[in-house]
């Protein structure tokens, strides 16, 4: 392992999802509030025809999850139902997002959700004719100037990605337990420095406007469970001007956070799926403590 090993960061990649997204919005080619029923056409037809892609990006959809976090499930248990191989898509995710029912109302209240942003890679590939992963790579990861962050392979990892250990099953790595390539909702490679290189060019306008980076970081749900606070595709510190990511999945374990006025990042990526964790809890305080000062690095 060493510093520039690319490593997978599960769930910090929704905020690439959410970004590709604003995009197109910013370019006129879907709106906020446009129900999603419009790209979707006869597929999932147990979304609500109400869903709009502001709900999915928000977590406020209610659709039912295809990876339910409030679940009995193990992290290290087999939990898709198609073969990890064919998972190279987000259209070939649609069988598996086939069949779940509501929670509750559109807009009603904030739960995470991972099916909402598998649902938004569907709606990448039909807006653009493409891959959710060239849209991605095309409209946030060029932009950024991020070269060492994109989805790799899990049968298939270059000699400088780390690969991810379950370690609770002895050395058992990942590749049976994840799609073979991630997608919307997480999967991502990346390393330090470029989640820093992301951050920085987030906050500069150099993806999205910043207005539209205001928008996105704009507290607006609560999450009392995780200590977090929500805007569109980011986490938010409970009371700083600090901006999260945040995965955990099997054979991954990552944070990053960034202080906002001091340009400041401290990320844990873990190739395991508690690694990261303990780390992250020594670095907590630091982090406070640097919230606290406003000059401070």
């Amino acid at each position: 392992m060493k510093p520039a090993a690319r490593i997978a960061i599960a769930s910090g990649s929704k905020a690439f999802t959410a970004l590709a997204v604003m995009r197109l919005v910013e370019n006129g080619v879907v709106r906020l509030g446009d129900p999603v029923r419009g790209l979707l056409g006869d597929d999932l037809p147990l979304i609500d025809d109400g869903v709009t892609i502001e709900h999915l990006l928000t977590h406020t959809s209610g659709i039912g999850d295809y990876l339910d976090e409030d679940g009995d499930s193990e992290i290290s248990d087999y939990v898709l139902t198609l073969p990890v191989h064919t998972l190279t898509t987000a259209q070939a995710f649609l069988p598996m997002l086939e069949g779940r029912l509501p929670k509750f109302a559109p807009g009603e209240r904030f739960a995470y959700c991972n099916g909402g942003y598998m649902v938004l890679a569907v709606l990448l590939e039909r807006a653009t004719g493409g891959t959710y992963h060239d849209a991605v790579q095309r409209l946030v990861l060029e932009p950024a100037g991020l070269k060492r962050t994109g989805f790799l392979p899990l049968n298939d990892l270059p000699a400088d990605a780390a690969l991810g250990y379950l370690l609770n099953e002895g050395d058992l790595v990942n590749t049976l337990h994840l799609p073979v390539l991630g997608n919307g909702d997480g999967g991502a490679f990346t390393t330090a420095d470029d989640l820093h290189r992301f951050w920085l060019a987030l906050l500069e306008g150099r993806i999205v406007s910043l207005t539209t980076v205001e928008e996105m970081t704009r507290p607006r749900h609560e999450v009392p469970e995780e200590d977090m606070r929500y805007g569109m595709g980011f986490w938010i510190h409970a009371r700083h001007q600090a901006l999260i990511l945040e995965g955990y999945d099997a054979g991954a374990s990552f944070r990053s956070t960034h202080i906002v006025g001091e340009e400041t990042t401290a990320s844990v990526l873990g190739n395991s799926s508690q690694g990261a964790w303990p780390v992250v809890e020594a670095l907590a305080g630091a982090i406070e403590v640097a919230l606290g000062r406003p000059d401070s690095r």
